[in-house]
């Protein structure tokens, strides 16, 4: 198909913020679209079995909402009718318009991982704007991809990209692409943990200049090991240690770059400071690890466009992360407060919980775990845990990994069932556990859930903003007014 679409039927499949922004694209570009959602009132179809008999309604294409896995009726029986399916960002792909005064499209810096992309992606955002370039963070968070690959006043797309997008996902040709990390996540959706890693994977397929990786996780080398590149693509891995020749990293406190500087061989190209990411330090003043290898991930990928060191040290320093991601809300009795309910799995709640001091966190976690098991976060952090305060319908896995792994850690359950709203019966909890604290020991109450938020929250926002307003209401000296404390995925 060429990227006009004349004459062509697409099926859009899902009517989120995404599928409506390439039935715009699509429209008009001459497409005859038809919409498929069972919840939209405004589509053209709502019944899928409906559609499926129907010939899915003459489609030559299906440009698929990534909430629709792969098993989904519609999907099978595209695939049987071998009419081709498509992401919006396949679509975007296709669909490219060349920059006012640039030769050919915006090029693409593409971000995947189970955690940090969209403090990542923020990162490189602020990182090439530093560096003059128009641009913006777009794709799994803010503007869909296909909006942005059609306006010609964009330089370089700083794109975000989640495993459900790039299944359906093949021609995308990256400038450079980074896997941040891969941890069990979506398994639902993907069927196996090896199923979503090829899925992030997909991301480094035909990348022209350099393939970011986590240089400490096996698993994103071997992806990068495993990706068809462009001749000379070069694979860059990023550690928290003194890097070698081809990686990025730290000495001390100065973040450096041995993979592109000129004399990455006998010597590293100076980037920044962890002082220029002083703005996203924890309450005791610690820029937590993640957030270092977020910064270092987004630098790799802006050198590999071609940016100034300068630019990532001064990107870096104007970054400020979103809500709900180690936000201090507020403080009692000398004990901080502190939301990063966008921890919503195993993963990133480690993440989390390793930027305290051993002892230090009252955890407050639980959810919708969505059939996943925290036996490896309760092992790595116990040494975090002075208490923890269980919420959610599914306490019962991590109860259980608690009383394996932790036994001597005080825990309190919420019921679900009570009457008080569940966050104010949690920090009150948490307050009696943190009581009590020896001298000199700096006490975090921590919502960090590892479980998902549509149990009795519409979002892990929702859940978030309720913790910081029983804070307030426990009487936070500084709730309401938050300070934003890192970039955690």
């Amino acid at each position: 198909m060429d990227a006009r679409f004349d004459g062509r039927t697409v099926l859009v499949a899902g009517l989120g913020v995404s599928g409506r922004a390439a039935a715009q694209v699509l429209a008009d570009r001459g497409a005859r679209v038809v919409t498929y959602d069972d919840r939209a009132p405004e589509a053209d179809a709502h019944d899928v079995a409906a559609l499926v008999a129907d010939g899915l309604a003459g489609a030559d294409l299906v440009v698929a909402s990534p909430g629709l896995p792969p098993h989904h009726a519609l999907l099978v029986a595209a695939r049987e009718r071998d009419v081709p399916v498509w992401s919006e960002v396949e679509l975007a792909w296709h669909v490219r318009v060349p920059r006012d005064g640039g030769d050919g499209p915006a090029p693409w810096l593409a971000v995947t991982g189970t955690n940090g992309k969209t403090t990542t992606v923020g990162m490189l955002e602020s990182i090439l704007r530093a560096a003059g370039r128009r641009t913006l963070a777009v794709g799994n968070v803010g503007t869909p991809v296909v909006l942005a690959a059609v306006d010609p006043a964009l330089d370089v797309l700083a794109v975000e990209l989640s495993s459900f997008q790039l299944h359906h996902t093949s021609s995308m040709s990256a400038q450079a692409a980074a896997v941040l990390n891969v941890a069990p996540d979506h398994l639902d959706w993907h069927g196996s943990l090896e199923a979503y890693a090829a899925d992030k994977g997909r991301i480094y397929e035909h990348a022209q200049v350099a393939c970011v990786y986590d240089a400490n996780q096996p698993v994103t080398e071997r992806l990068v090991r495993d990706a068809d590149v462009v001749d000379g693509c070069v694979a860059v891995g990023f550690t928290l240690g003194t890097p070698a020749v081809g990686q990025v990293g730290l000495v001390d406190d100065v973040l450096v770059d041995r993979g592109f500087a000129r004399l990455r061989h006998t010597h590293a190209a100076e980037l920044g400071t962890l002082a220029d990411l002083a703005q996203l330090a924890g309450p005791g003043g610690v820029v937590p690890p993640h957030v270092v290898r977020n910064a270092l991930a987004a630098a790799a990928l802006a050198l590999a466009h071609g940016v100034e060191p300068a630019h990532v040290r001064d990107g870096l320093r104007a970054f400020a992360p979103g809500a709900h991601r180690i936000v201090t809300v507020g403080r009692v009795d000398d004990v901080a407060y502190v939301d990063d309910s966008k921890a919503t799995n195993a993963h990133a709640a480690s993440a989390s919980l390793a930027a305290f001091e051993p002892g230090s966190v009252v955890w407050v976690a639980g959810g919708l775990a969505k059939g996943a098991e925290f036996d490896d976060l309760v092992r790595e952090r116990r040494d975090r845990l002075r208490g923890v305060v269980l919420v959610g319908v599914d306490r019962a896995p991590l109860r259980d990994a608690l009383a394996r792994h932790a036994p001597d850690v005080p825990v309190f359950e919420v019921d679900a069932g009570d009457t008080e709203p569940v966050m104010d019966r949690a920090v009150t909890a948490a307050r009696r556990l943190a009581a009590g604290a020896p001298e000199g020991v700096p006490v975090t109450v921590l919502l960090a859930p590892a479980c998902a938020s549509m149990d009795q929250f519409a979002s892990y926002a929702a859940r978030g903003d309720a913790f910081a307003a029983a804070v307030h209401r426990l009487g936070g000296d500084d709730a309401g007014q938050e300070r934003r404390a890192d970039g955690a995925p």
